[in-house]
This record gives structure tokens, sequence and C-alpha cells, in this order.
């Protein structure tokens, strides 16, 4: 066994050497990242009542730009019905295209058209047998450590697998951006409560739905490619996927675009929270 004696100058010595060697590895390293492939980002809906039927476009951005997303004129849009019924869509404002009078029929299916800037993309949804909204309501949940209002959507399944649902709220007439996505797996047959749990994007609210607000569910009646749309976008955003890294939700559009098509029946009931 050797033993080493240190004097106080040695010591000092030794200290500032170290010092010195652990800032001289520090080393600035900037990131590179690559621009991405631009994408277009097509979202269509048409529904069962007049007015509603809608084509947004807009293009993805790198990482290091910001976050708005203007709209891409030009395009050329139309929808066609299962028979041959083409109707070509009017450009509203940039990016938007709509055809106030196009009205989808239940069993129909209907094939989006997107060409734009020499790409062209495409896309078939069926309206799906409308469920009935029968009621919503609102009770009082213990969630995490508060007790919070939730609205509940009551509505009854038909007999025979296959239904999906799609609900969207609004509380004082702020949309909320949670998807909100159920099929009868589970449910099939049977009289429904869904529990649609309120997550606010704006922190000062919290999520919070208080006596007097006003709100307001639209019910969707989607078909399976749809739905596969929300739920895997759902999962994908919230890390529910099971991927290290989030992904792109499974779209139903041919070409390369990203976003959805949806052709469905659409129902509306209000109420204010007492």
């Amino acid at each position: 066994m050797y033993m080493i004696n240190f004097n106080r100058a040695d010591a000092f010595l030794i200290l500032f050497l170290s010092v010195i060697l652990l800032t001289s590895c520090e080393k600035v390293i900037n990131l590179d990242l690559d621009s991405g492939e631009k994408k277009y980002v097509i979202e269509g809906v048409l529904t069962d009542q007049p007015g509603t039927t809608k084509v947004l476009i807009s293009q993805t951005k790198d990482f290091d730009e910001d976050n708005n997303f203007p709209g891409v004129p030009g395009a050329t849009v139309s929808i066609t019905e299962s028979g041959g019924t083409t109707t070509l869509l009017t450009p509203t404002s940039s990016g938007v295209y709509e055809a106030p009078n196009l009205v989808g029929v239940v069993g129909k299916d209907y094939t989006l058209s997107v060409s734009v800037n020499g790409s062209s993309f495409t896309a078939v949804s069926t309206m799906s047998t409308r469920v009935n909204l029968d009621s919503i309501f609102v009770t009082d949940e213990f969630l995490f450590t508060d007790t919070r209002k939730i609205v509940n959507a009551v509505y009854k399944d038909p007999p025979g697998r296959g239904d999906n649902y799609r609900f969207i709220q609004y509380v004082n007439r702020v949309k909320e951006n949670k998807v909100l996505v159920q099929n009868d797996d589970y449910t099939d047959g049977r009289m429904v409560t869904a529990k649609l749990f309120y997550f606010s994007d704006d922190e000062d609210d919290v999520g919070i739905i208080n006596s007097g607000d006003t709100v307001r569910i639209d019910m969707l009646c989607i078909d399976p490619a749809v739905f596969r749309y929300w739920f895997s976008l759902d999962r994908s955003a919230t890390g529910g996927s099971g991927q290290a890294t989030p992904s792109n939700p499974v779209s139903n559009l041919q070409g390369g675009a990203l976003g959805y098509f949806s052709a469905h029946t659409l129902q509306t009931k209000s109420m204010v929270v007492p």
C-alpha cells in the first residue's frame, strides 16, 4: 500500500488544473435541422346539413418557422357523389373552398378531388347512418383532486357493430380542440351515455365548466376510415401510440397530402349549465 501526501499548495494546484480541464471540455453544439418536404394539408367536410360543406387547404412548415398556416389559393376542388354528380367548390377566401348548397345523403359514397400547383389528391368517404342524439346533460365528476362539471351525450347505438362517432364540444362558443371519438366495439345495440371530459387550452380557464356557461355538442356519425384518422391523431398527440416520437395520423387522402375528408351526419344540442 502506498500513501501520497499533499500539502496545501499541491491541493490548490490540483483544484485549479481540474477546473481548467473541465471548462476546456465545454463545446457549443449547433443543431442543423434540415428543411423537410412541405406537404399539403387538406381538411374536407361534407354533412347532411345545408351550408356546411367546406374544404380547407394549407401547407406544412419547417421546424423553425412560425405556427401561422396561411391558406393555399388557386386549387380546383370538387366532390363527386356515387352515381356521377360532381359539384365544384367555390373559393371564398384564401385556402377556403365551399359549396353551401351541397347536402350529403346517408349511404352515398363521396369522392373529394383536389388539384393544386400540379399535384392531385383524392379521398373517398361514406355518409354513415344517422344515429339520433337523444339528449345532453351535465354531471359533477371527481377528477384528480377536483370536482368538475362534465357534459354527457346520450344516444341509442343501433344493432350491428361498425358505428363510429365524433363529438365536438363548445363552451361559451369556444371550440374545444380535444379529440372526442367513440365506436360501438363495447356498446353495440345499447343506450350509451358518453362522458365528454373537457380540458380547455386556456391556461386561465384550466378546463373548468361553470354554472351559467353555455355548452354546445355536435355529434357526427363518421365512417371507419375517418374514425381511424381521429383516433390515430389523438393517440399520436398524447403519446398513446407507444412510439418514441409523434407520427402523422392515418389519412384517407391519396396522393401524399395530410389531413382527411369526412362525409358525415351532423346533429347539435345546446344547454345552459345549471
